[in-house]
């Protein structure tokens, strides 16, 4: 008796979205490939470079270290002690934040060629960054705690506080890179802005001062949905220093509502997108 052929699977692709349902369960049948594209980012990123990852290291803690001998000279901000952790405990979440939305935002239009070869679901590429640059923060948050008593900082359960810190951090810097990934498809001149708009946004953040020093203009730095991020990671290594329940309320809602739009935004325009790439 003839064997039967095992029937062939056909994947039929229209401009017509797939509901909810079927969309998240393409996500994870595509999970591996999410790790394949992370592992390869990551490796990509430091290939031959000597020191490796010691520079996702190296950098922001140079750059926190310059920013704490020139601003605790010259700003003299009223932090109090444990300044220099104060400030490589928001050097530290900024960094990561940059550099995911620094490649997250281009990374649907530079994955043009693969995805024109292979068919995943495109909001994967969006999230490689967060997924990849996750080693470095991980690395630089080691060293930050082993350095907080040798720059005056006492250990204490408060640093529990840099879970949720981080679980935090990589929520908001994920969700603000799929909207941003997926007008970029559109307006070619995002990635332009948002390059200009991180050289402001560390500065709009209290990184360096506390909340407080704003005084009059405090309500700017409450509203910038980063502010509530790097509060917590304060309250995880020196303390609070200042307001912090109002900051991490509008981080909680920007969140997610940025996660709710791009994941819409993905999985209504994926199949759209190929036309404009």
């Amino acid at each position: 008796m003839a064997e039967t052929a095992p029937a062939t699977r056909i994947l039929e692709l229209t401009n017509r979205p797939d509901s909810r349902r079927v969309w998240l369960a393409h996500l994870r049948q595509h999970m591996d490939v999410l790790a394949i594209l992370a592992r390869k980012d990551f490796q990509v990123r430091y290939k031959r470079a000597s020191l490796g990852v010691t520079w996702a290291v190296a950098v922001p803690l140079l750059q926190a270290s310059i920013m704490a001998v020139v601003f605790s000279r010259v700003v003299r901000a009223g932090v109090g002690p444990g300044y220099g952790i104060y400030i490589m405990s928001g050097i530290i979440p900024f960094s990561y934040f940059s550099s995911v939305l620094g490649s997250g935002v281009t990374s649907i239009v530079d994955g043009a060629a693969f995805t024109d070869k292979v068919w995943f679901p495109r909001i994967l590429l969006a999230i490689v960054p967060v997924i990849s640059n996750l080693v470095g923060l991980l690395v630089t948050l080691v060293v930050l705690v082993a350095a907080m008593p040798l720059l005056g900082v006492n250990y204490g359960l408060r640093l529990l506080l840099l879970v949720p810190a981080t679980l935090l951090l990589v929520a908001f810097a994920g969700s603000l890179t799929l909207v941003l990934s997926a007008l970029n498809v559109y307006f070619r001149d995002v990635k332009f802005l948002v390059m200009a708009s991180l050289m402001v946004w560390m500065y709009v953040t209290p990184i360096i001062y506390p909340i407080t020093f704003l005084k009059r203009i405090e309500f700017v730095a409450v509203a910038n949905p980063l502010t509530g991020v790097v509060t917590v990671f304060h309250m995880a290594t020196v303390g609070s220093r200042g307001p912090w329940v109002a900051p991490l309320l509008v981080t909680l809602s920007v969140t997610a509502v940025l996660l709710v739009i791009g994941a819409e935004a993905h999985r209504r325009y994926d199949r759209l997108f190929v036309d404009l790439l």
